[in-house]
């Protein structure tokens, strides 16, 4: 058997090759004995930036996607017809998007159903009817506040969250999502697992003036409230349009508003 005496040469000329490799890969190339040697790409791969395809690069822009950037859109500067519909939190936002709308040259129409829900909305043709009347190319939905402590509402109303878009079609909109007074059940996660981003304003965790029956929030309150969806709107929204502010805190007037009365189921 051999013993380490009889390697110690081969290892000796293993080294001496490394050392001769190292050099080469780091240096700008030379010629020895007439032959011209090049560097290897050793050094360039251990040194190298990482490339857009490697995972930390791959993780970085699924961490960007995740928390994307504001970014001010351009706002459509259009005169729309505007229409706004849903339940009754919708009162108080009705009088101070008329404002806007007038103060921005558009025309408002607004459906106020009482106690009506997506379930009241999806299961009958009135949606359509006055989206037919007033033909809007601009939608405010403010719905979502009748229906904060339904159990399972997720698996039990996303159809009627579905129809209601399929209706608007391809008429842009705002979600306005429910002030919420307590933690819901699940309408928020539901809304926003349907519509797009871009397209739906979060209500829940704003702090509201309310009215007697400690839900709705009282008009002075429900200003402010509109007033943050029209700051939101050209840094978030996918389609923005014209609001500047009013300048006057005086409410506005729709051209229609028709109050429709609460379903009987």
């Amino acid at each position: 058997m051999k013993n380490l005496k009889d390697y110690l040469g081969l290892w000796g000329v293993l080294s001496v090759a490394l050392l001769l490799i190292c050099i080469i890969s780091w240096s700008d190339g030379f010629s020895l004995f007439g032959i011209a040697l090049k560097p290897a790409p050793i050094a360039e791969r251990l040194t190298r930036e990482p490339e857009r395809s490697d995972v930390g690069a791959s993780v970085a822009l699924k961490q960007i996607a995740v928390c994307p950037v504001e970014k001010k859109m351009t706002s459509d500067t259009a005169s729309h017809r505007i229409l706004i519909f849903g339940d009754s939190m919708l009162e108080g936002l009705n009088r101070r998007l008329g404002a806007y709308a007038t103060e921005n040259g558009h025309t408002l129409n607004s459906v106020i159903w009482y106690s009506s829900t997506t379930k009241t909305w999806a299961e009958c043709d009135t949606l359509r009817h006055f989206l037919r009347r007033f033909k809007p190319t601009y939608v405010f939905v403010s719905l979502g506040g009748n229906e904060l402590f339904i159990r399972g509402i997720i698996e039990s109303r996303d159809r009627y969250v579905k129809k209601i878009l399929k209706d608007l079609g391809d008429i842009p909109y705002v979600w306005i999502g429910p002030p919420n007074w307590k933690e819901d059940t699940g309408i928020n996660e539901l809304i926003a697992s349907n519509v797009p981003a871009g397209r739906f304003f979060v209500s829940n965790g704003m702090k509201f003036d309310r009215q007697k029956d400690g839900a709705h929030p009282t008009y002075e309150s429900a200003a402010v409230w509109f007033d943050s969806i029209a700051r939101w709107m050209p840094l978030h929204a996918d389609h923005p349009i014209r609001m500047r502010r009013p300048s006057s805190s005086a409410p506005g007037r729709p051209a229609t508003v028709m109050a429709l009365k609460p379903p009987t189921d």
